[in-house]
């Protein structure tokens, strides 16, 4: 009996410092997402700790850390907390469309002001429109970008307020990248909403998971993904939900902003 797809062929980055843990290096392993079982091989990947990056598949391999740790939300279970109800109806007039990954300029335009507020000088700050392209539109599986507007008006959209570029899963929503409005009248949480948005989508949708991507222990900057809960944890006895109060504990940082991503021709990392 043959396998759906050939075993595939892994390769190791070079060390660098790591963006989460100062002090730290990091490495990854990964491999190509490609021909017609790519889809196949990109959830069968995810499921023991991959994150995609247009058509590769890759994890954290460090030789002396194991701090970054796969996260991902049942969302069948999922009960958001008194100030994530409060977001819910806040946002509930957003129109929200499921497109597919083609960038517009409105999207490109979108995410420079908010790389421009959130991580100056990062390494995503440099990225032009055809880098923002390759990131959306290289994808092997099925992707879409998650549109969130304010209410359309006379027949035209609009104002684009938040967007999300997400991998439907069989199991579930991965959540590649998300950027949004950050100017000083925007609407205020609305990176959690779209996190939100996501978990209810997935339950309306039967789906059991929302993929988060890398929780990392110590760092401020991932503290943010224990607030959605019940929340699982990839360990090498597999997935494992992690209770209120080792939640709790990790959530006890300072607030968060979410990380840059390395320029073009790199493996680029959205924890």
């Amino acid at each position: 009996m043959s396998a759906p797809f050939r075993f595939p062929k892994f390769f190791v980055t070079n060390p660098s410092p790591c963006p989460y843990l100062p002090g730290k290096v990091e490495r990854k392993v990964f491999t190509e997402l490609s021909g017609r079982h790519a889809g196949e091989l990109n959830e069968a990947l995810g499921r023991i700790g991959f994150r995609r990056s247009q058509s590769v598949a890759y994890r954290p391999s460090c030789i002396d850390c194991s701090a970054c740790v796969s996260v991902r939300v049942l969302a069948a279970e999922f009960t958001p907390s008194a100030t994530q109800r409060k977001l819910l109806r806040k946002h509930a007039d957003l129109e929200v469309t499921a497109c597919k990954p083609w960038t517009t300029q409105e999207q490109y335009e979108l995410l420079q002001r908010y790389l421009a507020v959130r991580h100056p000088g990062g390494g995503m700050a440099e990225m032009d429109e055809s880098d923002f392209a390759d990131m959306v539109e290289q994808t092997p599986v099925r992707t879409y970008v998650v549109e969130y507007r304010e209410k359309s008006k006379d027949g035209k959209p609009g104002k684009l307020v938040g967007a999300c570029l997400s991998d439907q899963q069989g199991d579930g929503l991965s959540m590649i990248y998300s950027f949004f409005d950050t100017g000083p009248k925007s609407r205020k949480g609305l990176g959690t909403f779209i996190i939100l948005d996501h978990i209810v989508r997935a339950a309306r949708a039967g789906l059991p998971y929302v993929y988060l991507g890398y929780w990392v222990e110590g760092s401020p900057r991932m503290a943010y993904k224990t607030r959605f809960r019940p929340l699982e944890r990839l360990g090498r006895d597999g997935w494992r939900r992690m209770d209120d109060a080792e939640c709790d504990a990790a959530g006890a940082v300072d607030e968060i902003v979410l990380p840059g991503r390395p320029a073009r021709n790199r493996i680029l990392i959205d924890a």
